[in-house]
């Protein structure tokens, strides 16, 4: 009885084994099949302001604005994957990145009188002329990505687009006679959140005047545009 009782109740184990290891696999190939036990995802990061088939949108109350208002639209080809303080490098969809890369990726964009013509990122300005005197710039942000406008001359010659970008990713802003970058508020701030308008009042000479987001990357993706004032 021993040896025969012991080799028997060997071979009921082996078998009994191999049946759990059997509905085990089975278990797990109907769950991969079933995508129960799907790929990890990198987790995905949706933009802070509301948003709609046409992009983010906001509550902003913009005042009556004096003299002439020139609107200004900045906007992007939106989903971004970074932060919100529109650092060069946001992952756009389909794997493309925004702004300009260090190493001179992505080349300048042919250009328009209204903005940077092709471009990831345009500011877009209407109307294109003002008169002399005082101009108020009413800005909105429609893009996914934090934006900023800053007014510069143009010397004699020179042409929107032309100015070198530094190291950091931004172009040199001295002799700028203003700036928009204060989410639903006049003037400077900490930048035109996605959905938000910003504006400015100004007292402007005769001139051309390059309009810039000169946030780190922007210049270089087409953020620029003429405003002439006659």
């Amino acid at each position: 009885m021993s040896t025969t009782w012991h080799s028997d109740r060997r071979l009921i184990v082996g078998a009994a084994v191999a049946a759990l290891v059997a509905a085990a696999g089975s278990t797990v190939g109907v769950a991969a099949a079933s995508g129960t036990f799907a790929a990890t995802r990198t987790p995905t990061l949706t933009a802070t302001a509301t948003a709609t088939a046409t992009g983010p949108t906001s509550d902003c109350s913009v005042p009556s604005l004096p003299g002439t208002v020139v609107d200004v639209t900045l906007t992007d080809m939106g989903g971004r994957m970074t932060g919100t303080d529109g650092s060069w490098g946001g992952r756009m969809p389909g794997g493309m990145m925004s702004g300009r890369m260090p190493g001179g990726m992505m080349g300048g964009p042919m250009m328009s009188g209204h903005g940077a013509a092709g471009a990831m990122m345009r500011v877009l300005v209407t109307p294109d002329a003002a008169a002399v005197g005082t101009v108020s710039l009413r800005v909105r942000n429609t893009g996914w990505m934090t934006h900023e406008l800053v007014i510069l001359p143009l010397s004699d010659g020179a042409a929107v687009g032309q100015r070198g970008v530094g190291g950091d990713g931004r172009v040199d802003e001295t002799g700028s006679v203003g700036e928009v970058s204060r989410s639903c508020g006049a003037g400077a701030g900490d930048g035109l959140a996605a959905g938000s308008t910003g504006w400015t009042t100004l007292q402007l000479p005769a001139g051309r005047y390059e309009l810039v987001c000169n946030l780190p990357g922007h210049y270089a993706a087409g953020m620029r545009a003429l405003l002439i004032v006659r």
